[in-house]
């Protein structure tokens, strides 16, 4: 039995080990691209903040602008990737906690979380999260607002951009605004499965 349990072990351990050569990226056809008829040569903030905002996404580009929508949601304790909160500490006020351990333990004490996002793509509202940025995962997925740091020039024109740009983190989010879903009637509900806002902050 010992054995036979070893020998799965082993396999398992085998499987998802590194692959010695990683498989080439596809070719992707800039011609067929949805985002050459939707970018044009409009700039990428533009449309990122138009399509977020049509998967029920928010964009900000001012921390201040930040804290009062976390304000007027009442949503005053929070979690901060420790390598962000320096920069964004002297604009909160001493009404927020905020802490920059996210603690398993205390899930539903928090009610927003502010991560790094390692990317975005302009064509879909996507927001991308890598676990090289994110600080917590767990962090980035329970609160019910999730606020993503994100670096303006990241911001890819499409799918194909961003998947070329990512290199070879294995593990990668893609975040299309709040958390959705359909399964109950066909009825789509959202912050079920994960935030149920989703808020990109651009710097």
């Amino acid at each position: 039995m010992t054995a036979d349990r070893e020998q799965i072990l082993s396999r398992v351990r085998a499987a998802l080990a590194p692959l010695p050569v990683r498989a080439a990226l596809p070719d992707y056809d800039a011609e067929l691209t949805v985002a050459r008829k939707l970018l044009g040569d409009r700039d990428l903030l533009t449309v990122f903040a138009e399509r977020i905002k049509l998967v029920n996404g928010l964009l900000l580009t001012d921390v201040a602008a930040l804290v009062g929508h976390l304000r007027a949601g009442g949503w005053m304790r929070g979690y901060c990737d420790p390598l962000l909160w320096p920069q964004l500490a002297t604009h909160f006020g001493p009404e927020f906690t905020v802490e920059t351990v996210f603690d398993r333990t205390r899930v539903d004490h928090f009610a927003f979380s502010i991560t790094r996002a390692v990317g975005a793509i302009a064509e879909t509202g996507t927001i991308i999260l890598n676990d090289r940025t994110t600080a917590s995962r767990l962090g980035a997925l329970t609160p019910w607002v999730h606020v993503t740091v994100l670096d303006r020039a990241a911001i890819y024109p499409d799918l194909g951009h961003a998947i070329a740009a990512l290199g070879d983190d294995p593990n990668v989010i893609w975040v299309t605004g709040p958390s959705k879903t359909a399964d109950v009637e066909g009825i789509l509900i959202e912050g079920v499965h994960g935030p149920g806002q989703q808020i990109a902050l651009v710097v």
